[in-house]
Formats: C-alpha cells, structure tokens, sequence
C-alpha cells in the first residue's frame, strides 16, 4: 500500500496542480471537509467535543494538510484521503490525550452553531445508522453521539475509520496493527452494538 503520509523527498518532485498539487489540494479539501468534521466528532469523545471546537480541529487539520502539500506525492485521491483521514485520527488522540490530562470545563460546543451544521452531521452518521422517525435533527445528532460514545474503543475506531474515512479493511488494519480478519470482525460487532446503543436515550 503507497504511504499516504507527506514524503520526506525533494519538493521540487511535487505533482503539479491538477495532478495531485496546491490548487488540486484545495479542491480535494473542501469536498471532504462534511466527512472529516462528522469524523472528528464521532471518535473525538464527549471530552473533546466539550472542549474543542470541531471546526476548528477540522481547519487545523486542513492547515496542515497544505503545509506539506509541496511534499506529498499522492497517486490518487483514494491516497489522498487516506492522508487527510490519518492526520485527522492522529490529532483527535492527541487531543483526547490531552483533555484527559488537563481538567476542562464549560458546556458542550453546539455543533448547530454553523448553517447546515445538523443536516451535513446527520448527512454523514447515516453511512452507518437509520434515520429516527419523529426525531429532531439535534436530538438525532445526540443519540448517534452517545451510541458510539458507549463502544469499546477499538469497535468505535473500527466503525467510524470504515464508514466516515470510507478506508479499505486493510488500511484500518495497518492504522490499527491488526489483522484485517480483526478489523472485520470487530466492524461487525461494532455496529451491532451500535445499533443496541442507539436504543437507549442519550447521556
């Protein structure tokens, strides 16, 4: 599998625009911010979406993104997104990391506060859920939150890398360190309990 970290190469090597460079980059970005901001809150935890603006891990992440775009020799954008997706996986541990080291407090970052927020969230969550039938957009955004935030780590990982960063078994395998025999087993398992999850009220 093509590594879909930034290389540590030449940059003069970089795919020209169009190909794979900045303006491309850019492109390929805002297509997949609705993705990337439902996978942020779905694997961050309650502490971090406490603490955290999402938008704002979402753009940080994009920043980055661009800063090593004259490194990053990407054949595709299925490599692309792979990128993107690990380096939004390895900033939200960080940040999960940190906010069990630092005590914060305050309410909870409304992810209703930009237009569309609600229905691009929901958009998302239904790779992998079923639409409650009289239910509020808010109050469905909170039930899928608290199901996913009930699963054993490793189920939740499993389940949110497949159907928001849409990653191959065996690119969550190599990301995980497991077996993709494991990662199919534990996918199963995950959104069985999910589905379990889900019929219970929100915390």
């Amino acid at each position: 599998m093509t590594d879909p970290r930034p290389s540590e190469g030449d940059p003069s090597e970089a795919p020209p625009a169009g190909v794979g460079g900045r303006a491309s980059i850019d492109v390929q970005l805002e297509a997949h911010l609705p993705a990337l901001r439902a996978f942020l809150r779905a694997i961050a935890g309650p502490k971090v979406r406490q603490s955290d603006d999402i938008d704002d891990l979402a753009q940080s992440v994009c920043r980055e993104v661009l800063e090593h775009a004259d490194r990053f020799q990407h054949p595709g954008p299925d490599a692309f997104r792979r990128w993107v997706f690990r380096e939004a996986h390895r900033k939200v541990l960080s940040r999960r990391r940190d906010s069990l080291a630092i005590k914060r407090g305050g309410e909870a970052i409304d992810p209703g506060t930009r237009a569309g927020a609600l229905e691009e969230l929901i958009a998302q969550y239904r790779s992998f859920t079923t639409p409650s039938q009289g239910m509020a957009l808010a109050e469905e955004v909170a039930r899928v939150e608290s199901a996913l935030d009930r699963l054993p780590e490793d189920q939740r990982q499993v389940v949110v890398l497949a159907h928001l960063a849409q990653w191959s078994r065996r690119d969550i395998a190599e990301e995980l360190g497991k077996s993709e025999g494991a990662v199919r087993m534990l996918l199963h398992r995950g959104l069985a309990a999910l589905a379990v999850c889900m019929s219970a009220p929100p915390d």
